[in-house]
């Protein structure tokens, strides 16, 4: 799998780091480690079901099949990713799941009921009788010590009929009197037993769905905070593709197609303080799921091509947008995270995210072991060049120190750094950190003035990323030099030669240069003709001396844009004629 690296906040360099397989692309930008993913070949053509069973280490997940004629199942997982089961509905196609809150139960929709079955010895029961077929599929939720699962009353135009929530008890089930057009999807949390929050998708007959949260932990079902998303002239509706509530109950993130990532307080259902990050430009959202102990979020998308399909990250905006980025791209591991494809083990050491082909006929389980814990990074010092003075168009290197807390990185690490000129921001080509935390970046300055420099360490698996630190530097004209060759002496009124060179150091210097040239004797000082520089720095002065004594000879470059003018002088002492 290739799997390139993280960006900076959201927008960074992009660093290939090879991990094995083919076709997933991984964004950790200069990584020390890379996450562990296993991946196994689903054998189902539709999805409806993904459940994450912490207390035996199991995985399940249910086909979409919608047909009284089908005989579908429920595929059994381990958390290495082999397949260990299959629970074969004995009537009709299944559906929507849910695990009981100890773990014990595993209640899935079948055609005409919602059977449990038995987690130890996967002995099977009716657990509730359902007053329809469930032809279009159903979703389940187990809060508040109850089963809940929705009912679509028809067989034909499932995303576009009304929907109705139902308890089930043993044996019976309920009409709860909630309902809402298209699918009802829902959402539960271990430490809020009691709460149950249900988003509606959208549809050609609800384009303002909604999102709300109940409390189930009584007989009646008591509804609280309710949203709808659209403004005043009915634009912005929600396009729910997934919701989940976080371990402690007390926040709530929306996969939102039209949207991102939305993140909300689940008192009241308002926009959280600070809201994540847009995902990558090209990505709409399609799945969420918080870490088992909701340190961590994973954000799924439907993406083309090498654009991030999965994003893990701190699950509180405020610890930081850093994010471990995945782009599914190979027909080995799947091009898109599935709708509600996403879940994590109880202690959050693992991800399962659930891959799907671009026509959504093939099905691939990957298992990734993102971060346990990060540290800390920072630069300490202050940075300097070499040399001293820079120069346009010569080397120039930067040179600081990383300081990285936790183990030492297994990959190099490495620092990247943008410099600002008069022309704009130009990235620079990230260099490695020795192992003493010293780094040297490199760069031509291609402009004469101020320039600054920003560094920055962008984090990798198990460190943040650093505070940016910035150097500004006064980048100089390149000197230029001439040498001449004169004889010492000279006769009056004949030809003498001098001939000399005129250098340059960084950009060449342009063609066609010409160089004064005075001559100072003892009737004072006079211009002569200009020498032409050859294209190999060469050129050559004639006179005809008329004044005995010592005579100066003073050639000078003006300079240029790029080049300091320079100047140089030989003294020739004529003689009188024999």
């Amino acid at each position: 799998m290739n799997r390139p690296g993280q960006r900076k906040r959201g927008l960074a360099t992009l660093l290939a780091l090879t991990l094995g397989g083919a076709g997933l692309t991984v964004f950790a930008a200069p990584t020390a480690q890379a996450a562990d993913d296993d991946v196994a070949k689903v054998p189902i053509t539709s999805f409806s079901s993904m459940v994450v069973d912490s207390a035996h280490e199991r995985i399940y997940i249910s086909d979409d099949t919608r047909s009284l004629n089908t005989k579908s199942s429920v595929l059994v997982y381990t958390f290495q990713g082999q397949r260990v089961g299959t629970l074969t509905s004995s009537y009709g196609a299944v559906g929507g799941m849910a695990l009981s809150a100890d773990s014990s139960k595993l209640f899935v929709s079948e055609m005409g009921r919602i059977a449990a079955y038995d987690t130890e010895t996967y002995a099977k029961t009716v657990h509730t009788a359902t007053t329809y077929y469930g032809e279009c599929g159903r979703q389940v939720a187990y809060a508040g010590g109850k089963v809940w699962h929705t009912e679509t009353p028809t067989a034909s135009q499932c995303d576009q009929y009304r929907s109705y929530l139902y308890g089930s008890a043993l044996g019976a089930p309920h009409a709860t009197g909630w309902e809402g057009t298209g699918k009802l999807y829902f959402a539960t949390a271990p430490q809020a037993p009691g709460t149950l929050v249900m988003g509606q998708t959208l549809s050609t007959a609800g384009t303002d769905p909604y999102l709300t949260a109940f409390d189930s932990s009584g007989d009646t079902l008591v509804r609280g905070p309710q949203r709808r998303f659209a403004d005043g002239e009915g634009v912005g509706g929600l396009d729910l593709k997934d919701l989940a509530l976080s371990p402690d109950g007390s926040r709530v993130a929306v996969a939102d197609a039209a949207y991102g990532t939305r993140l909300l307080d689940a008192g009241d259902l308002s926009d959280a303080p600070t809201p994540y990050r847009a995902l990558p430009e090209g990505a709409k959202a399609s799945a969420v799921a918080f870490s088992g102990d909701g340190e961590y979020i994973a954000r799924g998308a439907t993406a083309a091509g090498s654009v991030p399909d999965l994003l893990i990250q701190k699950a509180d905006p405020e610890e930081g947008a850093s994010a471990f980025e995945f782009a599914f791209e190979g027909d080995l591991d799947g091009a898109r995270v599935a709708p509600r494809g996403l879940g994590w083990s109880k202690d959050g050491s693992r991800l399962f995210a659930l891959t799907t082909n671009s026509t959504g006929t093939s099905y691939w389980l990957h298992v990734i072991q993102p971060p346990a814990a990060q540290y800390d990074a920072r630069f300490t010092g202050a940075l300097s060049t070499t040399p001293a003075a820079p120069v346009v168009g010569e080397p120039l290197g930067i040179r600081g120190r990383l300081e990285l807390d936790g183990a030492a990185p297994a990959e190099p690490v490495k620092v990247s750094a943008v410099r600002r000129d008069a022309d704009g921001d130009r990235k620079l080509a990230a260099v490695e950190v020795d192992t003493d935390g010293t780094f040297t970046v490199l760069d031509v300055p291609s402009l004469v003035g101020e320039a600054t420099y920003t560094l920055s360490f962008l984090g990798d698996v198990t460190h943040r990323p650093a505070e940016d630190v910035t150097l500004q530097v006064t980048v100089a004209k390149a000197p230029t030099a001439i040498a001449l060759t004169a004889p010492a002496e000279a006769t009056k009124n004949q030809s003498l030669e001098i001939t000399g060179t005129l250098t340059g150091q960084g950009r060449a210097l342009p063609s066609g240069i010409t160089l004064s040239v005075r001559r100072t004797d003892k009737k004072g000082t006079g211009t002569l003709t200009s020498a032409a520089v050859a294209a190999d720095g060469t050129f050559r002065i004639n006179d005809l001396p008329s004044v005995r004594g010592e005579v100066v000879y003073t050639v000078a470059y003006a300079g240029d844009g790029l080049h300091s003018a320079s100047t140089a002088s030989a003294t020739v002492r004529v003689r009188p004629a024999a």
